[in-house]
């Protein structure tokens, strides 16, 4: 990616403290505006279908996943206990810190799909990260990434605070590409209604075939 620095201190941060110990404390909260919610359930209505098994990751209180899907399983993966047991979307809650281990702690070709929802921002081992993410979705499984211009300063990557909305999609490309096990990603711009709600976009791409 010509023009953005993707050495080791582009993923630095204001705060490079433990994690845990800055997600300890529960936050029982949406991080985007009602509008974009639904902006984005409706854009997992087009990904994501009855009867799948989804891994959340980097989950929370709630995955915005619509009422309506049915799935087999939803498996979330993220920092705090007492938000993933407020999450009723899911069926499985794994604690894991991705930034101090990117090995997801899952068998090969587990999941139909991986929503990672306004969360991107915060991986300082993305490429390891986006490569697991590949290895756990079956052939042609989808990944969707979405993102907005919120986020926690402190914990947010500097490369991710130096770029504008469309740095971002490109970066999220950049970490897809990196990851290799899939096919060409997409950058779409969701968002609900300019500059009268949250901006959202979403970066998909498939688990390659074979």
């Amino acid at each position: 990616m010509a023009g953005i620095n993707l050495n080791q201190d582009a993923f630095t941060r204001l705060d490079n403290g433990e994690d845990w110990l800055f997600y300890q404390v529960p936050r029982l909260v949406t991080h985007i505006d009602d509008a974009a919610i639904e902006a984005l359930r409706h854009c997992f209505k087009k990904y994501l279908m009855e009867g799948n098994d989804v891994l959340d990751l980097m989950s929370s209180c709630v995955s915005h996943y619509p009422d309506e899907l049915n799935f087999r399983s939803v498996t979330g993966l993220g920092m705090n206990r007492v938000e993933l047991d407020a999450n009723p979307r899911l069926n499985v809650r794994v604690i894991h810190d991705l930034n101090h281990d990117p090995i997801l702690p899952f068998e090969d070709q587990s999941f139909d799909a991986c929503t990672l929802s306004v969360s991107v921002q915060y991986l300082t081992r993305p490429i390891a990260v986006f490569t697991e993410i590949a290895r756990v979705l079956r052939p042609g499984a989808p990944c969707v990434v979405s993102y907005s211009n919120r986020c926690f300063p402190a914990k947010a990557v500097a490369l991710w605070r130096e770029l504008d909305d469309h740095g971002h999609g490109e970066i999220v490309r950049h970490y897809f590409a990196g990851g290799r096990g899939f096919d060409p990603s997409q950058v779409l711009d969701i968002s609900p209604a300019p500059g009268a709600s949250d901006p959202l976009y979403v970066v998909i791409a498939r688990r390659r075939d074979g």
